[in-house]
C-alpha cells in the first residue's frame, strides 16, 4: 500500500512570510475585540485598530512577494491567493476570457467547473478590478448573460450545469464573450 503523494514543502521564506502574516492577522483580530477588564499585573498594551491593519498589511505584503504569488496585486483577497495556490498544485486552471474590444481576462476556476461557475468567476474578476479601480459601479449579470454568449472553439456555451471540460476547455485555453444576435 502506496501513501498519497504530498504536495512539495513550501520554501523557508514562504513559511516564515505565512507565519508574519499569521502573525498580523491575529494582531488584527485581537484589536479588534472589545476590551474587556483586566487586572493591573496582566495588562498589556493593545495596538489600535489602524496600527493592526497597518501590521496585516505588512505581513501580506510579505507573503505576496513569494514567487508563488508574485503575479497577484498589493491589495490580494484570500480567494485569490487560494486560487492562485490551487493553480500551483493542478487543483485549478485559468481560463482566458477574450471580450470583443481584446481585452483579456484571465479567470481561475477549478478543474471540475461548470459555466455557471465560470460566469460567477467572471463576475467576481470583474467587480474586483472595478473596486481596485475606484470605478464601482452597479452592472446587471442578468442583462449580461441575456445579451452576450460565451464561447469556445465555435461552440456555444448554452447548458450552465455541464462542465468546462465537457466542452473540450482545459488549462489556458481561450473564451470569447460574443454578443448575441437578434432573432427576427
Amino acid at each position: 500500500m502506496t501513501a498519497a503523494p504530498q504536495p512539495p514543502a513550501a520554501s523557508p521564506s514562504a513559511l516564515e512570510e505565512a507565519k508574519a502574516a499569521e502573525a498580523a492577522e491575529a494582531a488584527e483580530e485581537e484589536a479588534a475585540r472589545p476590551e474587556a477588564p483586566e487586572d493591573d499585573e496582566d495588562e498589556e498594551e493593545a495596538l489600535p485598530h489602524s496600527e493592526a491593519v497597518d501590521v496585516f498589511q505588512e505581513g501580506l505584503a510579505m507573503v505576496v512577494q513569494d514567487p508563488l504569488l508574485c503575479d497577484l496585486p498589493i491589495q490580494v483577497t484570500l480567494e485569490e491567493v487560494n486560487s492562485q495556490i490551487a493553480l500551483e498544485y493542478g487543483q485549478a486552471m485559468t481560463v482566458r476570457v477574450c471580450k470583443m474590444d481584446g481585452e483579456v481576462m484571465p479567470v481561475v476556476v477549478v478543474q471540475n467547473a461548470t459555466v455557471l461557475d465560470l460566469k460567477k468567476a467572471i463576475q467576481r474578476y470583474v467587480q474586483l478590478r472595478q473596486e481596485r479601480e475606484g470605478g464601482i459601479q452597479h452592472i446587471s449579470w442578468s442583462y449580461v448573460w441575456r445579451t452576450y454568449h460565451l464561447i469556445s472553439a465555435g461552440e456555444k456555451l448554452t447548458e450552465d450545469r455541464k462542465k468546462l471540460r465537457d466542452y473540450g476547455i482545459r488549462n489556458r485555453d481561450e473564451v470569447s464573450f460574443i454578443k448575441k444576435l437578434r432573432q427576427k
